[in-house]
């Protein structure tokens, strides 16, 4: 089967390498989560445009910056320079970081291809190959525009008229050594966790190392400081913080390459080639030692332990009980879907380091006793919960088995979204409103606490009702269509967009707490607002007659109805 679908011509079959390599490219984007006649590639073209839009926007300044062919200041080069290799990094390692579970075979591919003759150091290397390959496609795609057009910039001034012939390959050497850096490191800790830890230890850990991992890269790009002058790089005080900074260690590889080196930066450029070893060495060897000593127990050890005797579970009607316990024992059980979750709460985290960071939820007059802080992160949290919630409800624990839940339909559709309405409530909201409320304790001022709470829990019920407009399925169940979320589009409306919104809500909160006509003119609107989409999916769920389970691509023929 898997020649089948990767032979390149009758008379010269493809080796089982490339065959491998491209299988293992292939489940990048696991196929068994997709619609029948889901298109992968329409997937994949949507993040390629994300990272060509960003490559095109950072590339504007380039024709303004080399019509006058002068040399841009060292801060300014420094700058620009600092950026595009940060930004090169942060890709490269949230790629990796999003592949996690991606890079070591699995369960499935040591039973299929364990009979069969196919040798370690082959499954080895097409594994690898298919893991790096994905991580150095997302860095050519963001320096698509910007790789050939800053180098114009970074070249003049450097005092040779070859100078652009050397600049062009400093630039790609330094952007992919740099991405290279991140990949790495990644996968020497997972290599070590993996052969240090025992398995079933692992798979619990993973998920909480891969959230560690993306709020770490994260924080570092958007938090680092701002060190892009000769006498920030030189200064006796940042030594110690540069040297935790892994960008300016390949600033100054850089300029080293590029014939453009400064003192300040040499000791930068000589930890990135020791870093750079270290990586490479760490990785290469831990890889080793888990495809030659780990791969067997991968076999031997199930992946989920048996269940400890569980307690009769009872919430609302079985039908609610039944959908709640199915969703909770997803989430608990499948990798797939934690790592989902850890991502979203990941991003969550990082936003709101950096409010505390930056010092804006300072720039709020609270009102006495209530911490601005708690305010914007019980927030954030039920917005990323819910939707959280949403998007790995989308993605089916066992797809082949959903029969199961096809032939068992005996209820109306209506009765299916209620339960899932109030599986949603005990899964993400609930949980969001008790921790906020334990977060809470400290406070005073109790009255403007229990205003917040309140509109907490409106806001989760907007969310929720809203969620659940689109969607008439079963949790974990059904299948989808790849390539509908325009994410080229929802991107940069959500980083124009969000972090403002975010910001100016909890401004307007402050104030509402301070009033109580404000606060019940606000839980008002929000209580109305929920009623109204509660009214509406109701009305809808009546109409439809049975649940959606296998998603279909939109007819694309359109009949004229001439008759």
């Amino acid at each position: 089967m898997l020649s089948a679908d990767t032979s390149t011509s009758p008379d010269r079959p493809p080796s089982l390498f490339r065959v491998l390599y491209r299988v293992f490219l292939q489940r990048s984007i696991d196929l068994e989560i997709l619609a029948s006649d889901g298109d992968p590639g329409r997937l994949r073209g949507q993040f390629a445009a994300v990272f060509f839009s960003l490559s095109f926007f950072c590339t504007i300044p380039v024709p303004f910056l080399i019509v006058g062919r002068r040399p841009i200041p060292v801060s300014g080069a420094y700058m620009f320079e600092h950026f595009l290799i940060e930004t090169t990094m942060t890709i490269a390692g949230l790629i990796a970081v999003l592949g996690w579970d991606s890079t070591f075979p699995d369960r499935r591919d040591m039973l299929v291809l364990g009979p069969l003759p196919v040798g370690s150091a082959t499954l080895f290397f097409s594994k690898i190959a298919a893991t790096l390959a994905t991580p150095s496609l997302a860095m050519a795609w963001f320096n698509f525009f910007a790789g050939f057009g800053w180098p114009l910039v970074f070249a003049v001034g450097v005092g040779s008229q070859f100078s652009l012939l050397r600049t062009f390959p400093a630039y790609w050497l330094t952007i992919f050594a740099a991405g290279a850096f991140f990949v790495f490191s990644l996968l020497a800790v997972q290599g070590l966790a993996v052969n240090l830890l025992p398995r079933q230890l692992f798979l619990r850990l993973s998920d909480a190392l891969q959230a560690a991992a993306l709020c770490l890269l994260l924080s570092v790009y958007f938090l680092g400081p701002s060190l892009n002058s000769p006498a920030a790089l030189a200064a006796a005080q940042n030594q110690l913080m540069l040297k935790w900074l892994p960008a300016y260690w390949f600033l100054g590889l850089f300029n080293q390459l590029n014939g453009s080196m400064h003192p300040e930066l040499v000791p930068l450029a000589h930890r990135a080639w020791i870093a750079l070893a270290i990586s490479t060495l760490g990785a290469l060897t831990a890889l080793l030692l888990c495809y030659f000593r780990t791969l067997p127990r991968i076999v031997e050890h199930p992946e989920i332990l048996p269940a400890m005797r569980s307690h009769p579970f009872r919430f609302g009607s079985s039908l609610e009980s039944v959908m709640t316990l199915f969703s909770l024992r997803t989430l608990l059980r499948s990798r797939r879907h934690r790592m989902i979750l850890s991502v979203y709460f990941g991003l969550g985290l990082t936003i709101v380091i950096g409010f505390l960071h930056t010092g804006l939820a300072g720039t709020l007059h609270a009102p006495s006793g209530v911490n601005v802080a708690f305010l914007l992160a019980s927030t954030l949290t039920m917005i990323l919960a819910v939707l959280a919630l949403r998007i790995v409800a989308t993605i089916p624990i066992s797809l082949p088995a959903n029969w199961i839940l096809r032939v068992t339909q005996l209820r109306p559709a209506c009765h299916y979204q209620e339960a899932v309405r109030i599986s949603w409530l005990a899964l993400a909201v609930i949980p969001v409103l008790f921790a906020s409320s334990v977060a809470f304790l400290s406070e005073s001022s109790w009255p403007q606490v229990s205003g917040h709470l309140l509109l907490l829990f409106l806001l989760g019920i907007v969310l929720t009702e809203l969620c659940l407009f689109s969607f008439q399925k079963i949790p974990f169940a059904c299948s989808y269509l790849p390539g509908k979320a325009n994410l080229h589009f929802v991107f940069w409306v959500i980083l124009l967009i969000f972090l403002r919104l975010l910001l100016e809500t909890a401004r307007y909160e402050v104030r509402a707490l301070q009033h109580l006509q404000s606060l019940a003119g606000l839980l008002l609107v929000l209580g109305g607002l929920a009623f109204a989409i509660w009214k509406r999916n109701t009305a809808r769920a009546g109409e439809t007659e049975s649940l959606l389970f296998e998603e279909a691509a939109e007819i694309e023929i359109i009949s004229l109805k001439l008759n």
